[in-house]
């Protein structure tokens, strides 16, 4: 068993705030696999190409089927197919470490979109701010679930959060790393990458069908701290309401913003307390009489948080062939997206690659600005702050920068994401199938609970404040 002082944990914290550590080793090597980015663009072409389907339910629901679940389902599928010698494990990895940065255009996205209606978003704060509750909604949701499927401690890791980076520091800080209640966090936090994005994009359709709440209230419902995921929800949003697009994505890119900054406190000072709190009351009339642990095979932890380097904090020079490397990679998927904007919507190449291009410039800058300044502080913080800032009505560079990125479709970005994504999980298929039924209905439940409780709470607070 692995013990860490408390200097050792902090740095840990510090850390894993993002999780998005990108392997510097691979990045260099990145744009380099021609097969990979062929095999993506050829995905994006097919998904855009098939476009969205609505499947009805009945009479008054439906659901929404978007490009983006057609190029993650086909990467994986294709990654599974061993034959296809073009995706091996080298590619999914590299593919994985890519994500990690085509992260950034869609951040940057809704950056813009949220400083274009920034009098609106003055206007809703007190909403937004409260909207952070909704996330408790998970443990009431699923902690009865979890408990009922005979979980022991792991259920207060599984069931205080939607298990995304931003909380994984704080639960490893305060349980340990060979603790059920992390064991438990990362079962929710692997079946979340493996299926979040698809449940999260059915699950929104259909509530939007469903639920008789504001078009706003979703859109703030979707930013729960993951970028994919938020996304995925978002994309049914935008293709039932196109005329609110601007500022459904204002609301959603804040959310998300706020989400990732201030959600830790949200967690350190009351969802873990109150799962612990309901997991004392609830465990003994709801858990198994047993001290089997019914995922005792997953044992993986060390390896999550293996070649994380602990002996200092401190930021090493910048390296100007990694800053060179993701530049490349921002390029190509600058093309990918403004390929995937003209077959999928029709709008002109040349002015979607220009848009790609500035939305790709704001990653490039939030990338560097992250290695320069001396603090542990994620990429797509700076990112969404410039990105923001630089769209605020008045400012120079608003309208030149809105002009070209309005014409960029937020799914197409998506789409090529989860392209790679689809591609990247592939090599977590073995070990995701050891998970077991229990931790899969009980990761749903996590999601569905944080989603429906957050709309729910935004809707209420959007209509006491007099927004809608």
């Amino acid at each position: 068993m692995i013990i860490y002082n408390r200097m050792e944990r902090l740095e840990i914290l510090d850390k894993d705030l993002n999780k998005l550590e990108i392997d510097d080793k691979k990045i260099l090597k990145a744009w380099k696999e021609y097969k990979l980015h062929i095999v993506v663009l050829l995905l994006v072409i097919i998904a855009e190409t098939i476009g969205s389907k609505t499947i009805p339910i009945t009479s008054s629901v439906t659901i929404v089927i978007m490009p983006l679940l057609y190029s993650m389902s086909l990467g994986l599928v294709l990654y599974l197919f061993k034959p296809f010698t073009p995706l091996q494990d080298k590619q999914a990895t590299v593919a994985e470490e890519i994500v990690l940065i085509a992260i950034g255009p869609l951040i940057a996205k809704l950056a813009l979109s949220s400083g274009q209606s920034i009098i609106t978003i003055i206007q809703a704060g007190p909403a937004l701010l409260l909207q952070e509750l909704g996330n408790l909604g998970t443990i009431f949701f699923a902690l009865p679930i979890a408990l009922l499927l005979g979980f022991k401690r792991e259920t207060i890791g599984m069931t205080s959060s939607i298990c995304r980076e931003s909380n994984i520091g704080v639960i490893i800080d305060k349980y340990g790393f060979q603790s059920p209640e992390t064991r438990g966090y990362f079962i929710v936090y692997l079946i979340g990458t493996m299926i979040g994005t698809i449940f999260i994009s059915i699950l929104a359709s259909v509530l939007i069908s469903v639920l008789p709440l504001h078009p706003y209230a979703f859109a703030m419902a979707s930013g729960i701290g993951s970028g994919s995921m938020n996304a995925a929800a978002l994309a049914p949003l935008l293709k039932t309401f196109p005329s609110m697009a601007r500022d459904i994505q204002a609301f959603s890119g804040i959310s998300n913003l706020l989400s990732m900054c201030s959600g830790i406190y949200v967690y350190i000072l009351i969802a873990l307390p109150l799962t612990e709190k309901l997991y004392s009351i609830f465990e003994p009339k709801l858990g198994r009489i047993t001290n089997k642990n019914p995922e005792e095979s997953i044992t993986t932890l060390d390896d999550e948080n293996e070649g994380i380097d602990h002996s200092s904090s401190k930021k090493a020079p910048l390296n100007k062939n990694l800053v060179f490397n993701w530049g490349i990679i921002l390029l190509i998927f600058a093309f990918m997206g403004a390929i995937g904007n003209y077959v999928g919507y029709g709008h002109s190449i040349i002015s979607g690659l220009i848009g790609m291009l500035i939305l790709s410039g704001l990653t490039f800058i939030g990338l560097v600005i992250e290695e320069i300044i001396p603090y542990n502080i994620p990429a797509v913080v700076y990112i969404s702050i410039v990105g923001f800032i630089l769209a605020i009505p008045g400012m120079p560079t608003a309208d030149f920068l809105i002009n070209y990125t309005n014409q960029i479709e937020l799914l197409t970005i998506v789409t090529v994401i989860l392209a790679y994504s689809g591609i990247a999980m592939g090599k977590s298929w073995e070990e995701f199938k050891k998970i077991g039924w229990r931790g899969v209905i009980v990761t749903l439940f996590v999601i569905f609970g944080t989603y429906f409780c957050s709309a729910l709470i935004a809707n209420l607070t959007l209509s006491v404040t007099g927004i809608i």
